[in-house]
């Protein structure tokens, strides 16, 4: 993103009115290593996919609402985790500015939200990415992906693919240039429940 580039939007990016369920955690990024971030990300990623399972109740009488329960509570968690590990990972640990991640449930979505700041070059490369995820087949570019990383040894690439291929989620991104310095960068992932 070049200097005076206006806010960038990708997919059905959802503003959510104040109100409503919801769940939000914001992190300091720089007040632990990276190494031990990940634990905390886990945590935090499990601590979610629980809290939405208040909202799916199981019924023992009708197995098939522990099954909806226990999907949701996964992908919850896995979808938290992933967020929360790139947020991490590409931090612009400079900004000073905290990483966020926020949950809403209507009555026919999970909706996940996070927000991190992120370098101007950053924003380039991403924009590059999400662009390249909309004009490919999830599935081909996923499967490219699995070839690449088992030629570099990395496993990098593959978390919203999965998102998209396993869980069916529509993703969405909106990148707001600030006028300190930098972007803030935010990844939406919606469920249909």
């Amino acid at each position: 993103m070049s200097d005076g580039m206006t806010t960038y939007t990708h997919g059905e990016f959802l503003d959510f009115p104040p109100g409503g369920e919801r769940l939000s955690l914001s992190f300091s990024p720089g007040q632990l290593p990276l190494q031990q971030r990940w634990r905390n990300n886990g945590l935090s990623a499990d601590f979610m996919g629980d809290y939405v399972t208040a909202f799916f109740p199981r019924d023992d009488h009708d197995p098939a609402t522990g099954r909806r329960q226990s999907e949701i509570q996964g992908a919850v968690s896995y979808i938290a985790n992933e967020l929360l590990e790139n947020a991490m990972k590409y931090h612009d640990a400079a900004s000073g500015a905290s990483i966020s991640i926020e949950l809403v449930m209507t009555p026919d979505r999970v909706t996940l939200t996070l927000n991190n700041r992120i370098t101007a070059a950053q924003a380039e490369a991403f924009q590059a990415f999400i662009h390249k995820l909309a004009v490919s087949d999830a599935d081909t570019l996923y499967m490219e992906q699995l070839e690449s990383n088992a030629m570099t040894g990395s496993s990098s690439g593959l978390g919203l693919l999965t998102m998209v291929n396993d869980y069916g989620a529509a993703l969405a991104w909106q990148l707001v240039p600030q006028a300190s310095g930098g972007v803030e960068a935010y990844t939406q992932v919606a469920l249909t429940v």
